[in-house]
C-alpha cells in the first residue's frame, strides 16, 4: 500500500546483530530483496540486489552490524513504498528488557490475502508482540 510508512515503523525499534527477519507474503504476488542504499532510493533493481528472497516465508539473519536495505521487486510496490531500511547495531552492547519497550499497536485493518507479512524475530526474548504498522506488514517482535 502507498499509505504504509514502512521507514517510520522500522526507525521505532531497536535491531541488533544476531536478529532474524522473517518475512511471510503470498509467493509469485511479492519478494523480498535486500539492496543497496542506491537501489533502495531507485528502486531499480537491475543493479545493486544484495540477496533475492522469494519463498513466501524468507528468513533475513541480521549478521552484521550495518544498514540493511529492502524493497518488494514486483512491478511497482518499491515506487508504491513496499521498501524500508534498518540500522542493525552490535547486539552485545543492547541491554533490552521487555518492559523497556512500548507497545501501541495502530488500530487498522488486519492485512489482505494479497499482503507481505514480517516478522521480527530476537533470539534473546520469549515475549510476543504483534505490531501492525498501517495494516499491510504483521511484524511480530520477540524481545
Amino acid at each position: 500500500s502507498s499509505q504504509t510508512n514502512y521507514a517510520s515503523w522500522a526507525e521505532r525499534y531497536n535491531f541488533s546483530s544476531g536478529d532474524v527477519l522473517v518475512f511471510k507474503y503470498v509467493k509469485g504476488q511479492h519478494n523480498v530483496y535486500e539492496v543497496t542504499e542506491d537501489t533502495f532510493r531507485s528502486c531499480d533493481a537491475s543493479s545493486g540486489v544484495l540477496a533475492k528472497f522469494e519463498t513466501g516465508e524468507d528468513q533475513v539473519a541480521l549478521s552484521e552490524v550495518k544498514r540493511y536495505w529492502f524493497i518488494c521487486n514486483v512491478a511497482g510496490h518499491c515506487l508504491g513504498g513496499m521498501r524500508f531500511g534498518i540500522e542493525v547495531k552490535d547486539g552485545n552492547n543492547n541491554v533490552t528488557n521487555s518492559t523497556d519497550v512500548a507497545f501501541n499497536p495502530p488500530i487498522e485493518p488486519t492485512p489482505s490475502d494479497n499482503s507481505c507479512t514480517s516478522y521480527y524475530v530476537s533470539e534473546r526474548w520469549g515475549v510476543i508482540k504483534n505490531l501492525t504498522p498501517l495494516g499491510l506488514l504483521l511484524f511480530n517482535y520477540y524481545f
